[in-house]
């Protein structure tokens, strides 16, 4: 499989937004929330954008507190974190004025029900003007309009939608080091939705072209294919259980 990334439409619209963002006029807040059901790119795509604008990219976990998040952000600045709630804070404020960073936070459902974190966010947004990313789930935009005073900073809201046909013919012509034709595409179309189940399908697709000395893939190979696979792990699964 080919080593790039693919921008598809979501990601396009998410590069639009970070420019928005960092070309705001003054006195435009600069917080921002990008949500939508798992599986269509969203951490992809905003990994690939810290990576390339050297922004700040923390990923919540279900145990992450206030006082965790602000360690985790003082540790992406370079800093040794101090153990008081109020140094941490200073030393993010700090070190943001002295160089400001783009902030992203994915996972932030983990977060929507800490009132403490989800304000500690705002403070820093308020106090350094830095652009604040947040990233969730489908229904991210429900659990964070409960803190007004955060979703009024919020100028920018992206939901990412599911792949279109075009996007996944993109994803596949992009990352396919196998041919597969229309009717193949169409039939991963009506499979899967999910960024990782169709470059599973692409992999497997590779993999048996390989094995049987294949240059392209189309839609009844590709089935012998997939109904193999399943055969096989069906196979597994009652021996697992006899086991």
């Amino acid at each position: 499989m080919k080593k790039t990334f693919v921008k598809t439409k979501n990601v396009k619209n998410f590069v639009a937004l970070m420019h928005n963002l960092q070309t705001r006029a003054e006195g435009v807040p600069g917080m921002a929330l990008v949500y939508g059901e798992p599986g269509l790119g969203k951490t992809h795509s905003v990994v690939w954008w810290a990576m390339q604008n050297d922004a700040i990219f923390i990923r919540c976990t279900n145990l992450m507190s206030a006082r965790w998040l602000l360690e985790e952000l003082v540790e992406e600045l370079g800093e040794i974190p101090y153990s008081r709630f109020s140094d941490l804070f200073n030393q993010v404020i700090a070190q943001l004025i002295r160089q400001a960073r783009v902030i992203i936070i994915d996972e932030i459902d983990y977060l929507a029900v800490d009132t403490r974190a989800i304000e500690t966010l705002r403070d820093i947004h308020d106090k350094t003007d830095v652009p604040v990313i947040l990233i969730g789930m489908s229904k991210s935009n429900r659990k964070l309009m409960r803190y007004k005073h955060l979703f009024d900073r919020v100028s920018e809201i992206l939901k990412y939608e599911p792949f279109d046909k075009t996007d996944i013919s993109k994803i596949i012509d992009e990352l396919s080091e196998v041919e597969m034709t229309e009717c193949a595409k169409e039939l991963i179309y009506n499979k899967t939705n999910r960024f990782r189940q169709i470059v599973k399908f692409i992999n497997k697709a590779e993999q048996s072209a390989k094995a049987n000395g294949l240059n392209s893939v189309d839609e009844v190979t590709l089935k012998e294919f997939l109904n193999d696979e399943v055969a096989n792990q069906d196979a597994d699964l009652k021996i697992s259980k006899r086991a």
